[in-house]
C-alpha cells in the first residue's frame, strides 16, 4: 500500500473547470460517513450528517446517471439510520454487508463469525473496563474499540489491556486489527474490504445494464478508505478528507464542509448535461 501513498492537492483548487470530469459518464459516487459526511466527534453515538450534504446526496440520487453508496466501517442497520435516503446503496462493516436498491442483503462472511465476535467482545471487556473513557462498539461482524475519550496516563494501560486480549485471536489467525482515528477495528480475518465492496458494486452494475462509461468517485478520510482508494487506481477519481497527509488518493478536500462544495459541483453538473444535453 505504502508504494502508493503521496501528497495530495486539493480537487477544488484545480485550474481547470472541475465539471467537465463528471460529463459523459455515469456517475458512481462512493462516500465513508464519519469524517467524510459527519464531522468526527467525542462519541460515536453523536455523530450526524451534515444536513446540506444529506439534501445534495438525495438530488444527486435522483439524476438517472448517477449512483449514490455509503460505504461506511458502521454496522449496515446503524449508517441506513443516519443517512436515512431512499435510492441509495449502503455498504456497512468495511464492506462486510451491503444493501441497496435492486441488491438483496449480502454478507462476504461465514455465518460463526458473530458468535466468535460475542467472545471476543466478552474478553474486551473483561480486561478493559479498568480504563476510564473506553467505548466498545458491538457491530456485529466486527467490533469498534474507541478510546477518544481515554486520558493520556491511562494510554498505555489500555493499549496493554488491548494487546493481551487480542493476542490470542491473532495468533489463531482469525482477526485482523487496523488502527483508525482514535479507533481499533477489529474485523474477520477475510480477505474482503472497502475496495472489494466497491469492485463488486462496479462490476454489479456493469453485468446489470449500465451501457455508458462509469465514472467511480470514491470519498473518504481514514486508513480503511486507503483500500477504495488502491482499487480504483486508473479506474476513477479518489479523494480524501483531510490535506497534508500521504495517501493513495489522487485529491483531497480539507474537510467536510468542502465536501459538501464537491456534492453542489457534482449535482451542478447533472442539472447542466441535463439541461443541454450529453
Amino acid at each position: 500500500m505504502c508504494s502508493f501513498r503521496k501528497k495530495q492537492k486539493n480537487f477544488l483548487e484545480r485550474r481547470d473547470s472541475s465539471s467537465c470530469i463528471f460529463r459523459e459518464r455515469n456517475i458512481m459516487l462512493f462516500l465513508d460517513f464519519d469524517g467524510t459526511l459527519a464531522a468526527i466527534v467525542d462519541h460515536y453515538k453523536k455523530a450526524t450528517i451534515l444536513q446540506e450534504s444529506k439534501m445534495l446526496l438525495k438530488k444527486i440520487a435522483e439524476c438517472p446517471e448517477c449512483f449514490v453508496a455509503i460505504v461506511s466501517g458502521r454496522a449496515l442497520s446503524d449508517v441506513k439510520k443516519r443517512v436515512g435516503l431512499k435510492n441509495v446503496i449502503y455498504v456497512g462493516n468495511h464492506g462486510l454487508e451491503l444493501e441497496g436498491p435492486g441488491i438483496r442483503y449480502t454478507s462476504f462472511v461465514k455465518t460463526g463469525v458473530k458468535v466468535l465476535f460475542r467472545k471476543i467482545k466478552f474478553d474486551l471487556v473483561k480486561r478493559v473496563k479498568k480504563v476510564k473513557g473506553v467505548s466498545i462498539e458491538d457491530k456485529g461482524l466486527t467490533l469498534s474499540v474507541h478510546y477518544r475519550r481515554v486520558g493520556r496516563k491511562d494510554l498505555i494501560l489500555f493499549e496493554q489491556m488491548f494487546s493481551k486480549s487480542m493476542w490470542p485471536y491473532l495468533m489463531d489467525g482469525c482477526i485482523s486489527i487496523n488502527k483508525g482515528k482514535k479507533v481499533f477495528e477489529i474485523k474477520p480475518a477475510v480477505k474482503w474490504n472497502k475496495g472489494s465492496a466497491v469492485l463488486w458494486l462496479l462490476k454489479h452494475f456493469r453485468k446489470n445494464g449500465c451501457s455508458r462509461k462509469m465514472l467511480p468517485i470514491f470519498i473518504g478520510d481514514d486508513v480503511t478508505d486507503e483500500t477504495a482508494f488502491i482499487a480504483l487506481k486508473n479506474k476513477g477519481l479518489c479523494i480524501r478528507v483531510g490535506c497534508g497527509e500521504t495517501s493513495a488518493a489522487q485529491y483531497c478536500l480539507r474537510n467536510i464542509n468542502q465536501v459538501t462544495h464537491f456534492l453542489r459541483a457534482v449535482l451542478d453538473s447533472q442539472k447542466a448535461a441535463s439541461l443541454y444535453g450529453k
